[in-house]
């Protein structure tokens, strides 16, 4: 039984453990934990989860203010207002591929469109073809900027 929804603190906790976990060692997924948790709680960004069975298997986050770290500044990719973007989509790997991913950002379009948001956005590294390849089967398909980003 599979569920999409808006996380709790509870579930970030669970995931952001897990994905630091998987990354042992790489202190970046600690300092990424405090960011999501925090910007979540203080209502900066909205983090979206995949359910199974009780647990969370994947994730999603909504960019709602320009003073959320991964975008900040950017005004081009969410300004807290009509622009919000989509960021951080991970699944665990056994489920991968089976449209967990797909459901979870049409309940995070659904959300954005009642808060108001007129327009998503959502980043890709130009070596992740694979994930292109989605985003604009989504209708992703308008390019915004270019930039590097750390690491």
């Amino acid at each position: 039984m599979f569920e999409y929804r808006k996380a709790t603190l509870k579930d970030l906790e669970t995931i952001w453990d897990f994905n630091i976990a998987k990354n042992p060692g790489d202190e970046r997924w600690v300092r990424w934990k405090e960011e999501y948790v925090s910007q979540h709680r203080d209502g900066l960004a909205v983090t979206f989860v995949v359910i199974c069975d009780g647990e969370p298997i994947g994730e999603g986050t909504l960019l709602i203010s320009p003073e959320c770290g991964a975008e900040k500044g950017r005004l081009e990719l969410v300004d807290g207002k009509t622009v919000a973007n989509v960021n951080a989509l991970r699944i665990r790997k056994a489920y991968e591929g089976q449209g967990h991913i797909s459901k979870l950002v049409k309940v995070m379009e659904a959300y954005a469109a009642e808060a108001g948001f007129e327009r998503l956005t959502i980043g890709v590294d130009a070596s992740e073809t694979r994930n292109l390849g989605i985003y604009l089967h989504w209708g992703y398909d308008k390019f915004v900027l270019s930039y590097e980003e750390d690491g």
